[in-house]
């Protein structure tokens, strides 16, 4: 398949085409010629849009498919549609199925369930078993079989010296652990962000202490043991500054923030509006301004969408008993713009690769084509009708969004939304 892709402007910039409007021409999946006026071929397919922009292909390092076992949440070939049509080329896969992904067969049943399609599907396995926090899972042979990392989705894990095993025999096999980082006992029953909101509308409240005392434990593990860490959806700003001291150590420490947590606050709940109930709860002004910061400066890493589909009836709830949990693939690039330069939202939405060991596609000659097709352009109401989940617990919805998503470009195939 030959594909003709007019007047692109490169967003990339390890690549000698950075910053530069281009036509590339791309032949059974691989970058054939980049030119600024390529003729045209018989046979070809031409993609041609409207200050058409293409980077390198995003990565989202926390999706939740809930398949198998919460089919009716969503389903791995929707979701893997849903992704593509949102600008993914590739996605982590969150154990948090039924089963949980926490062995061979698991891992090999998500990612047959993922051939064939455009975005790549990358599964996380749990790091232990169940995701009970008690045993250590099969690490070693959930790597062989492809897992890119070990850890329990939204879970933390109390055992301190479970953990201290774990990123101890990883280093074997230069395998990397994820440690959400939230302390049972000091969240207690909250709900929402310990201050003046929650204090305002009687929802029991969740300290930043809970997060920042077990990010601090986490650390002080790494350190003993070596190896490598990510803590993913970091929501506050001290845990931003352990995190930098950390990386400053030479640790070997990585983390992410959600896209809610860079553009919404803990304002949010003054409807009791479960769509907004998440984990980590949103946080404060403060909070959200030092997380943008973070990101700018460097120390954190990438931004996820954590991507969690949630059915209906566990969200038309009172707030208390509602699932934690919101979608985000469709409206996290459109979300994004309204708080980061274009350059910036790009680079946290590609480099997650090299922290789960990907491999990277620099947009260059004989380069692998994988692409995302965007536009940062254009101001617009995010909607359900957006929403291409099955679930639509969506906390954007009404919000207004910068830019907008055309497809991708992966495994030889080519996704076009518009």
């Amino acid at each position: 398949m030959k594909i003709i892709i007019r007047s692109a402007k490169i967003i990339d910039p390890k690549s000698p085409f950075h910053n530069q409007t281009v036509d590339l021409l791309i032949a059974d999946g691989l970058i054939e010629k980049i030119g600024t006026s390529i003729l045209d071929i018989d046979d070809s397919t031409e993609v041609k849009l409207e200050n058409l922009h293409l980077s390198q292909g995003w990565f989202d390092s926390s999706v939740s498919f809930a398949e198998p076992g919460y089919e009716e949440r969503e389903t791995i070939s929707n979701g893997l549609n849903v992704a593509a049509k949102s600008g993914f080329t590739a996605i982590a896969l969150q154990p948090n199925s039924y089963p949980v992904i926490d062995n061979q067969s698991q891992v090999n049943f998500v990612k047959n369930k993922a051939n064939g399609f455009a975005t790549e599907l990358f599964p996380i396995a749990a790091l232990t078993k169940a995701s009970e926090g008690k045993d250590m899972a099969e690490l070693f042979d959930m790597k062989k079989s492809g897992a890119i990392a070990f850890g329990d989705y939204n879970k933390s894990l109390d055992n301190a010296n479970l953990l201290k095993i774990a990123l101890q025999y990883v280093q074997d096999f230069d395998g990397l652990v994820i440690a959400y980082s939230q302390d049972a006992n000091i969240k207690g029953n909250g709900v929402a962000n310990e201050g003046i909101v929650s204090t305002r509308l009687g929802l029991k409240g969740i300290p930043n202490l809970a997060e920042e005392l077990q990010i601090a434990r986490n650390l002080f593990l790494l350190e003993y043991t070596g190896g490598k860490l990510h803590i993913p959806t970091i929501s506050t700003g001290k845990s931003v500054e352990l995190i930098k001291e950390a990386k400053a150590k030479g640790l070997q420490v990585t983390c992410s923030v959600s896209v809610h947590h860079l553009v919404l606050t803990d304002e949010k709940l003054e409807g009791f509006d479960t769509r907004f109930k998440v984990t980590p709860p949103l946080r404060n002004e403060a909070d959200r301004t030092a997380l943008l910061n973070a990101v700018l400066d460097g120390t954190i890493d990438m931004i996820t969408s954590d991507h969690n589909p949630i059915d209906i009836e566990f969200k038309k709830m009172e707030f208390d008993t509602a699932k934690n949990g919101t979608i985000g693939l469709e409206s996290t690039f459109g979300a994004l713009l309204t708080v980061l330069p274009i350059e910036t939202v790009v680079a946290k939405l590609t480099s997650g690769r090299d922290v789960f060991g990907l491999e990277n596609n620099i947009i260059k000659e004989g380069a692998k084509a994988n692409f995302t097709f965007f536009t940062p352009e254009g101001r617009s109401t995010f909607t359900k009708e957006n929403i291409l989940s099955k679930s639509k617990n969506s906390a954007f919805l009404g919000t207004e969004i910068n830019g907008s998503v055309y497809g991708i470009l992966n495994q030889n195939q080519l996704v076009i939304t518009k």
